[in-house]
């Protein structure tokens, strides 16, 4: 899989890491154990079973406007089919993000053999991960070390490209 995602600034970063250690804390798997140089917070904005990359011009226009303000609002879950819940932190929506997420779905999509339904527009929940992978016991004390209150507004600084495949990482910005 290949993605386009907008990472946070450097206070943003730490807060979600702080999150992911309070996870950890309480003994619940979170992406701290994730020790990659890859992992660090982000928004997804676009993802695709495989896509050109010969020429990004048209993505990198897409994310030109950048920075963009970013809050990171309530905590969310999702899923609770066989592979467990997800437990993240809800992006509030703005619509320098809604315009954002449009211009990077038109400029990748010729790219891309097919588009991953839930990354589309009008089917996308911006949000960052805390946690994949959680069984039904593990949810309230998630919800618990982690809390629901919105946290303070930062910035999306950047955009890369992840390649899920090769493990490698192209600035978009």
């Amino acid at each position: 899989m290949l993605s386009i995602e907008l990472t946070v600034d450097d206070e943003t970063d730490a807060t979600v890491r702080r999150e992911w250690r309070a996870l950890e804390d309480a003994g619940i798997p979170s992406l701290a154990r994730n020790s990659s140089p890859s992992n660090r917070p982000h928004v997804t904005l676009f993802v695709a079973p495989a896509m050109r990359v010969d020429d990004l011009t048209a993505v990198r226009e897409a994310v030109s406007s950048l920075p963009l303000p970013l809050t990171l609002g309530a905590t969310l879950l999702f899923g609770g089919h066989r592979r467990g819940y997800v437990l993240a932190r809800q992006v509030v929506v703005t619509r320098a993000l809604l315009e954002l997420h449009r211009r990077v779905h038109e400029a990748a999509t010729p790219l891309a053999e097919s588009v991953v339904d839930l990354s589309r527009p009008d089917a996308w929940t911006p949000h960052v991960t805390l946690a994949r992978r959680l069984d039904a016991d593990s949810v309230g004390p998630a919800l618990a070390a982690v809390g629901a209150a919105a946290l303070p507004t930062g910035s999306a600084p950047a955009a890369r490209l992840w390649d899920g495949v090769a493990k490698t990482i192209t600035p978009l910005s």
